[in-house]
């Protein structure tokens, strides 16, 4: 199957956008491409004494709400365009949480998984050289993603401080809580999924506490909403996948103990009690809640029709095809689209930047309220406008964030 390029589906997600809100030609061809976007190359001397030089990117999507924030992914497979999708998707996504923020991303073409810790930590701090010209707390904040910890974030901001000649905590979000993190953060992108998927569950009538939930992606995302989703509402996970296989257990997984067994093992395969499925049959399982916690693009218009779930809660970024949000939307399946689900993880980045700011920090009961409270609200923002429009709630999250991003570039004179 050819592969399917991210930013030309944010490209095609905007237009559809464009012309729901009839926006202005000009004002389409600014928020197709990134404002900025600054490519490097980055030499780290290895372990063995050698030289080896990586790719880097950090794109600034734009940044008519306020400073870029967007994570920075280490990928063997990262390319330019996933970053400038991400960096699309991550301006969506802030103006739709109403924060005051613009959208970036980063990427490093490497694995860090065959990297000692002292080869990532010149990686890290590297990178922070290379691109620590466009960052900063009033210019652009990154913050982790896949593959990227609050260990290698708390490098990036050492080194950043270090160029700086001053303290600067608040120019990188996702550190550790002795170097200004926020509480909170660890499940936040998961817990804020799951606020989202509690109102979506009002407005079907489902019963999470007899609810059935597959997850494809037993990262830090998946691994978090599939244990919240056994204690905050009592559901039943099913099934869950991560890179080397799935597994099934009709009677229930206890998401915590798997969560052991792949620390153990590095992978949920040979669970104690579930049997191995693929990862196609898990995406196709009939459960009520089915989180892709995943890559881009594993919902596409071949599996679309067999898609099961109630519910489409997407933790992952991008992954489900514009064809398949159309079939999905024509057989009932409720899309929680990425840019509403998943913005828990940069809505307490948000928090920790304004806890920097002012050198205060928040309990993780205050962060956890402030938090609902914006999931909340930006969920029915979009729902209210899905049925406005008669539309998916894919376009209406877009409709909703546009308007919005549209709005501040009108009022700076920039169209």
């Amino acid at each position: 199957m050819a592969k399917v390029n991210p930013f030309a589906i944010a490209q095609r997600q905007l237009d559809q956008c464009a012309k729901i809100l009839h926006l202005d030609p000009g004002v389409q061809a600014i928020l197709r491409v990134p404002s900025r976007e600054l490519h490097v190359s980055i030499p780290v001397r290895m372990d063995d004494g050698s030289i080896k030089v990586f790719q880097g990117f950090r794109v600034q999507y734009n940044d008519a709400k306020g400073p870029c924030k967007g994570g920075i992914r280490f990928h063997p497979d990262e390319t330019i365009d996933t970053v400038r999708a991400l960096a699309a998707w991550m301006t969506w996504k802030c103006s739709l949480l109403d924060l005051p923020l613009g959208g970036g991303k980063g990427g490093v073409i490497c694995n860090p998984k065959e990297m000692s810790q002292g080869e990532q930590e010149r990686l890290c701090r590297a990178y922070i050289d290379q691109v620590g010209r466009i960052i900063g707390p009033e210019k652009d904040v990154p913050a982790p993603d896949v593959y990227t910890t609050p260990q290698m974030m708390a490098w990036m901001m050492d080194e950043y401080s270090k160029i700086s000649g001053k303290n600067q905590f608040g120019t990188i979000t996702g550190k550790p809580l002795a170097l200004g993190g926020s509480a909170g953060r660890g499940d936040a992108t998961a817990r804020g999924g799951l606020f989202t998927v509690r109102e979506a569950a009002k407005e079907l009538g489902i019963n999470l506490s007899k609810a059935t939930i597959a997850v494809q992606g037993y990262g830090n995302a998946g691994y978090y909403a599939a244990c919240l989703a056994q204690t905050m509402f009592g559901a039943k996970v099913v099934a869950v996948s991560d890179s080397k296989g799935c597994v099934l257990c009709d009677g229930g997984l206890d998401a915590e103990a798997v969560g052991k067994h792949k620390a153990k093992t590095s992978t949920v395969c040979n669970f104690p009690g579930a049997k191995a499925i693929s990862d196609a049959e898990l995406l196709e399982l009939d459960v009520d809640i089915l989180f892709p916690a995943a890559l881009e693009n594993v919902i596409t218009e071949e599996n679309a029709p067999r898609i099961r779930a109630k519910i489409v809660a997407e933790l992952a970024n991008g992954p489900t095809t514009p064809e398949a949000d159309e079939i999905l939307h024509k057989n009932g399946v409720h899309v929680i689209p990425d840019f509403l689900c998943n913005a828990g993880g940069v809505t307490v980045s948000y928090f920790e930047m304004v806890q920097n700011f002012y050198m205060y920090y928040w309990e993780a009961e205050d962060v956890y309220k402030r938090l609902d409270k914006k999931m909340t609200t930006a969920y029915h923002a979009v729902l209210n406008t899905s049925k406005k429009f008669n539309i998916n709630m894919r376009q209406a999250a877009y409709v909703v964030a546009v308007e919005r991003v549209v709005e501040a570039m009108k009022l700076r004179g920039w169209v």
